[in-house]
């Protein structure tokens, strides 16, 4: 057999490869490196694969059968020590048909692995390394039983004296050892450990780490092999290093002081590989993170080595294990400047390395620590110019948005000079990191509003995606609403935009922001022919925003109502429905205002010196009872999803539809507002919200995506099922139920307080866990502790034949004394019922019931029970309109450690619905140790509105201060709420 003829063809040196009259003139010195590379892109042409040549998988067209046929190859001893290769394209080919689905049933499966328990007798390296794969890949999705006859194999080989073979078999026994079987193995996988082959010693750590997470049986033995990890990390290769002190640092992870001495221990011994010297950055950094969340300061003895080594790792020759000591130091809670220095120093040096990794790591730190602390990376400034044109595009993205963040305000001129010849070449998703960038200078520096505006308006009519688009509009947007200053300029260059916008979304969310600010700037005239022409110009959807823009621009400015009239009637024979029916109804409210309030022109009456009675006049605004102004401008108590809800409410309460009464907005039922999803995604930007949810349904059928809608159970349709409980009146809210027991236990018990003006209806969910027991006239007892001063128990509703896995529900009735004042009543509850012996299967009775108790635990019934969470569109506003009649100022003490803790107990304690986002902490508001705003509205039970302005801050002696304002229209109300705090 010619055994050269299997060996792997190496490209010869390239001399060999040149002609023998190229070579002659080698010799005789004549030829040029040029020369030498012609020569070899002509042999490389002549290798060049045709134009036409498609490649095809090796694997394409593969039958199962087949394939199957010819792993019967492993049955022959001789086939198998002749024809290796076979054997392993074999192997590879039934690993494709695992990968691609076509799984093996249990018949061909067991077939395969006696098969492949016969390819041990080989003694070919690639085969043996093939069939270690194909074990630990087929393990998971065989039978066990399949499995294990291959373990007596795996374990001859993990005793050889073969180091590939040794390690590669500790890897596939991890993946297939229980730990019944871990036991009988365990002895060698220690050894394996210790062992001074590199290759054995660190596979073996690493089966170890899969072991100890696959299990806790296994985790257990594991634990038991300390010994040997603690002496692995000393081992003087740099990989068996790494893995064990990982290995070591997760046994250890629930055990703090066990994790502190670990990191004491190894950073004074200098491991030699940087692998594990970043793995001791890590764990220290999260220590002293660990520290902070405790409520310990920098001083404490643990943060103060702690920082002590991450400053000596920035002195380490590894450039890995110094990177991550600077991110380490730049990503501690609470840091000084004068405790970054260190680290930012290294950080610049970095922005010079030659490695395109070190200066995008560098420089992702960077920008990270300017969000907190500009100033100390403005001293980085000029390098990070110097990164700009760095031909990784990343690395240039992330230059310029630090420099936006530690930028000055007289360069800012030159810094936009600078970008706006690197956007042009750059992808969107860079460019959306630049827009943010710019809206956040500026916010930071409000008078250079017109250069940049004016700069991201150029950018909107330049070619570009949806979201590089969106993106621009949403930054406009923003600094509107935080510089009023801009509202003029910024609109006009929106206008500017739709002129040649092709995004119907856009369009359309634009247009509703021009109808609800237009009319309010200076000169609201100049807009009209922006919106007009999209009625001519556009798509249905955006001709129904236009018109709905223009009715509001004539509802607000009487003066332009005549002519938006004349604009309007062209759109009555509009050929979409929705543009028609908005127009028409617009016509016929408008000409209706103009004959109630006619406008008169100022300049033909007025006498410039008429008194301000005569000017208030002839003013261009709406009058109070102006038609107009009350349909298309007042916006309704409720959206639409929430009047859904409420209608919905009124329809299930008992006798409401045979109410002779007119149904009217205050006689809705009141619905709360439910609380947003943390895992939902965060909402787009305020603004961009700010149109009609007619203008939304027509935008997502323009191409937009809407979410499915989320189902909502009305939580008191259990009380109007009953007409005992049904004829108390309707209920004002419900809250969330409350466990009375564990889940785990025998008879599981939730509690929901249903709230009506007079009565307090308990409803107790009642869960039967035991399967020979059915459970009959169920009831819960209860005793509050005001000794019926407040509440007084009226009635029960029992429930009957709550057998094994079911859930019922009984109730109890509290009447409540509305002449006294509500406070806070603790309740204990008793269980009460009759069991009944039953037959588990058939479900018939084998005994007598018997009358028996069971203990629940105690709930509240608080003031914040009667508060409904009701959100309003503009709390500013409602704050001012509300008065201060009635409000009532205190100021507490909170035992809290932190911002958030004492914001969500402040929601929790008033039960009260967050207004305008400030109902998280954010992160500057944290770091930069800030008062923290909280809004907060709701509705008190009889229809008082009620509102709330909180003033949160950390303070070193009292923990956390907290200044409330209440308002609403009745101050017994106001002063109960504030009494909420505890």
């Amino acid at each position: 057999k010619n055994t050269t003829a299997s060996r792997p063809l190496h490209l010869a040196a390239p001399h060999l490869l040149l002609p023998s009259h190229k070579m002659a003139q080698r010799n005789e010195g004549k030829l040029t490196v040029s020369s030498m590379l012609v020569e070899v892109q002509n042999i490389a042409d002549k290798f060049k694969m045709e134009d036409g040549y498609a490649y095809q998988s090796p694997f394409a067209n593969l039958e199962k059968a087949k394939v199957l046929q010819e792993a019967r190859i492993f049955h022959d001893p001789v086939r198998v020590r002749e024809d290796a290769r076979q054997c392993c394209t074999i192997i590879a080919q039934l690993l494709h048909l695992q990968t691609t689905g076509q799984m093996l049933n249990s018949t061909e499966s067991t077939d395969v692995f006696f098969g492949v328990t016969k390819l041990f007798m080989s003694d070919d390296a690639s085969l043996r390394r093939m069939v270690y794969l194909f074990i630990k890949e087929m393990a998971e999705t065989c039978n066990p039983d399949d499995v294990i006859i291959v373990t007596s194999s795996l374990t001859k080989d993990m005793t050889c004296d073969v180091d590939l073979y040794r390690a590669n078999a500790l890897r596939v026994l991890a993946k297939i050892v229980d730990s019944s079987m871990l036991g009988a193995i365990e002895r060698y996988v220690k050894q394996a450990i210790v062992d001074s082959g590199n290759q054995v010693s660190s596979a073996a750590l690493v089966s170890a780490t899969q072991l100890f997470i696959s299990s806790p049986e296994n985790a257990n033995i594991v634990k038991r092999w300390i010994s040997e990890i603690q002496e692995a990390c000393l081992s003087p290769n740099e990989m068996v290093q790494f893995h064990a002190l990982q290995l070591l640092h997760q046994i250890k992870a629930h055990d703090r002081l066990g994790v502190s001495k670990l990191v004491t221990q190894y950073s004074q011994k200098q491991l030699r590989s940087p692998l594990a010297n970043v793995l001791l950055v890590r764990f220290t950094a999260k220590l002293i993170r660990d520290e902070y969340r405790d409520g310990k300061d920098k001083q404490s003895p643990l943060s103060k080595a702690g920082y002590q080594f991450l400053e000596s790792a920035l002195q380490h020759k590894n450039e890995m294990v110094v990177y991550e000591a600077a991110r380490a130091i730049c990503s501690l809670p609470e840091s000084e400047p004068q405790d970054l220095s260190p680290a930012i120093q290294v950080l610049q040096l970095f922005l010079s390395s030659p490695k395109p990794t070190v200066r995008f790591a560098s420089i992702k730190t960077l920008a990270e620590v300017a969000s907190v602390h500009p100033r100390v990376v403005s001293k980085c400034n000029e390098d990070l110019e110097n990164l700009i044109g760095d031909a990784n595009r990343s690395i240039g993205t992330l230059a310029i948005t630090t420099l936006l963040k530690t930028a000055s305000q007289n360069s800012v001129d030159r810094l936009l000079k600078q970008i706006s010849s690197f956007l042009a070449d750059i992808a969107d998703e860079y460019k959306i990191t630049v827009v943010r960038s710019l809206q956040h200078l500026c916010l930071t520096y409000p008078t250079k509003h017109r250069v940049i505006i004016g700069f991201l308006s150029n950018f909107l009519r330049e070619e570009g995606g949806f979201e590089f688009k969106k993106t621009i509009v949403s930054s406009i947007i923003t600094l509107m609403t935080s510089v009023p200053e801009t509202t003029d300029t910024s609109l006009v260059h929106l206008c500017e935009f739709i002129e040649d916008c092709e995004f119907t979304m856009l369009s359309t969310q634009i247009l509703s922001l021009l109808g609800e600010l237009g009319p309010k700037t200076s000169s609201p005239a100049r807009f009209i022919r922006f919106i007009y022409n999209r009625v001519i110009l556009e798509n249905s959807a955006v001709r129904a925003a236009a018109v709905e823009a223009l009715v509001k621009f004539a509802s607000s400015v009487p003066s332009l109502r005549s002519s938006i009239l004349l604009l309007l009637q062209r759109s009555l024979v509009d050929e979409d429905d929705e543009t028609r029916d908005r127009a028409a109804i617009a016509v016929s409210v408008l000409m209706l205002a103009m004959e109630q309030h006619p406008y008169i022109s100022p300049s033909d009456h007025m006498n410039p010196a008429v008194d301000s009675e005569e000017e208030e006049k002839y003013a261009d605004s709406p009058a109070d009872d102006d038609l107009a102004s009350m349909f298309f401008l007042q916006p309704l108590p409720m959206n639409f999803e929430k009047l859904e809800r409420s209608i919905q409410a009124y329809m299930s309460t008992p006798y409401a539809m045979s109410s002779p009464d007119a149904l009217t907005l205050e006689k809705l039922p009141i619905v709360e507002d439910y609380e947003e999803s943390a895992a939902g995604g965060g909402r787009g930007h305020a603004a961009l919200d700010m149109m009609s949810s007619t203008d939304a349904s027509l935008a997502i059928s323009a191409g937009g995506a809407a979410a499915p809608p989320r189902e909502k159970v009305d939580p008191a349709a259990a009380v109007y099922a009953i007409p005992e409980l049904a004829a108390l009146g309707r209920v004002f809210r419900s809250s969330a139920p409350v466990p009375l027991t564990e889940s785990e236990t025998e008879y599981v018990v939730t509690c929901v307080k249903h709230i009506m003006p007079e009565y307090v209806v308990l409803q107790f969910s009642v869960q039967n866990t035991i399967e020979d027991q059915r459970l009959d006239n169920v009831r819960v007892s209860v005793e509050g502790n005001d000794d019926g001063a407040i509440f007084e128990v009226m009635g029960e509703v029992v429930a009957d034949d709550v057998k094994y896995g079911m859930t019922k529900h009984c109730f109890t009735i509290l009447k409540r004394d509305t002449d006294q004042t509500l406070a806070p009543t603790t309740f204990t509850a008793e269980l009460h019922f009759n069991v009944t012996t039953v037959d588990p299967a058939s479900g018939e009775d084998e005994g007598d019931s018997f009358e028996e108790e069971y203990p629940l635990e105690d709930f509240e019934v608080a003031t914040a029970d009667f508060m409904a969470k009701v959100s309003v569109p503009d709390f500013r506003k409602s704050w001012e309109t509300i008065g201060s009649d009635n409000e009532v100022l205190e100021k507490f003490a909170l035992q809290f450690q932190s911002l958030e803790d004492a914001v969500a107990a402040v929601v929790g304690f008033l039960g009260m619905h967050p207004c305008d986002g400030t109902g998280s902490v954010k992160e500057a508001t944290k770091s930069a140790t800030k008062p923290h705003m909280l809004h907060l509205s709701g509705v008190f039970v009889g229809g008082t509105s009620v509102l709330a302005r909180a003033q949160i801050a950390k303070d070193t002696g009292a923990g956390v201060v907290l200044k409330i304002a209440v308002r609403s229209g009745d101050a017994s109300v106001s002063r109960l709420v504030a009494d909420c705090i505890q």
